[in-house]
């Protein structure tokens, strides 16, 4: 009889966390084009975005046994007023751990967080292969598309990373009504205060 599943906790994000975090991302740096930045950031340039984002945005961690097993966070979409009910996803899951629904966990409590802000639109920029090769399938256009995303537009060969372009698509997912008067938006420590 196999092991039960550890349950997965679900926690802010501490700038601590950065080495841990920054082990997950670094394979995807280094051996994907999910991803396009081409080079592993120092923990403390990692520690750094990690601190920058909570000033407004929720950074989450999902932990397994005390080990950081996936991470996800929304920053700006852009910075105009006017997009202030948009932001943009980010997630990650350890390659070890995928297929286990912990990216659908993060995702789900990256929607509660955006809630409490007031934010309307998660959007998510997504890297597609033109033909899918050792470096990137299209995963995360499906693992988006189930979680109730819906596609919006796609730029062809925008990204150059392993000798190949590659392409990336906008998918949206509305989580709040569009009224004519909508709720200001509140950085995440300010709402979290507020629950």
């Amino acid at each position: 009889m196999g092991e039960a599943m550890a349950k997965i906790m679900i926690r802010n994000a501490v700038p601590e966390d950065a080495e841990e975090i920054l082990r997950i991302y670094a394979y995807y740096v280094e051996h994907t084009a999910i991803t396009f930045e081409y080079t592993v950031p120092t923990v403390e340039e990692f520690r750094e975005r990690i601190r920058h984002t909570l000033e407004k945005y929720p950074y989450i961690v999902a932990v397994e046994n005390d080990k950081i097993v996936g991470y996800a966070y929304t920053g700006p979409f852009r910075v105009r007023i006017a997009y202030a009910w948009n932001v943009e996803t980010t997630v990650y899951v350890d390659r070890k751990k995928q297929g286990q629904g912990i990216g659908r966990l993060l995702y789900e409590a990256l929607e509660e967080a955006s809630k409490k802000q007031h934010i309307l639109n998660m959007n998510a920029c997504i890297a597609v292969p033109v033909q899918e090769d050792e470096y990137l399938t299209d995963e995360s256009e499906q693992f988006h598309a189930h979680l109730g995303y819906e596609m919006v537009g796609k730029f062809h060969a925008s990204g150059f990373k392993f000798g190949r372009w590659y392409d990336m698509i906008w998918m949206e997912k509305h989580i709040g009504e569009h009224t004519a008067d909508p709720q200001p938006v509140i950085p995440y420590p300010e709402a979290m205060k507020n629950q």
